[in-house]
Order: C-alpha cells, then sequence, then structure tokens
C-alpha cells in the first residue's frame, strides 16, 4: 500500500502568488524524491488563495524521508507555511 497525504491550504490575502511560486518548486522537487509516486499541485480556480496537494508516496518511510529533505525544510517549513492562513492535512493508504 502506498502512503497518501491530501493537504489544503489557503493563503494569506495577497500571499497567493508567492505560495504559487513556492509550491511549484516544492512540487518540482518533491516529484524527483526516489520514494514520491506523485505529488500534483492544484489551485481553486474560483478562490486563488486554496491550493490542494495531492502527495503518494511509495511508503510511510518515504514519507517521513520527504519531510527531512533541503526543499521541505526551506521551501515548505522554512517560507510556505508561514504564508497560509489555514493547512488542513488528511494521511491515506492507497487499496493496492
Amino acid at each position: 500500500m502506498a502512503y497518501v497525504l491530501v493537504v489544503k491550504m489557503t493563503a494569506r490575502p495577497g500571499e497567493e502568488e508567492r505560495a504559487e511560486e513556492l509550491i511549484r518548486r516544492l512540487a518540482d522537487a518533491s516529484s524527483a524524491e526516489p520514494g514520491s509516486v506523485h505529488y500534483i499541485a492544484h489551485r481553486d480556480p474560483e478562490d486563488p488563495r486554496v491550493f490542494l496537494m495531492y502527495e503518494q508516496y511509495a511508503d510511510e518511510s518515504a514519507f517521513k524521508e520527504h519531510g527531512e529533505t533541503e526543499h521541505f525544510k526551506t521551501l515548505a517549513a522554512g517560507e510556505l507555511f508561514g504564508l497560509m492562513e489555514s493547512r488542513e492535512r488528511a494521511v491515506y493508504e492507497t487499496l493496492d
């Protein structure tokens, strides 16, 4: 079974373009990780402050390794999360 994380984030007003830039960089770097299966960023077409990340990893260990990468620490924890008004996370496992 793969390990899945779905994150919905809402940027503070005026921070949405910077958030998109960081999310694009984070998605590019995270997609290249050996344990990454899918790392897909979305933006709400009706509310441009709202972003959804669909992240799928080979297993929970690969997810934990993602959290230790320099790009996660710098782009996500170091910058992106500080731009957010809210952040909701949900964890799933695939049925295979």
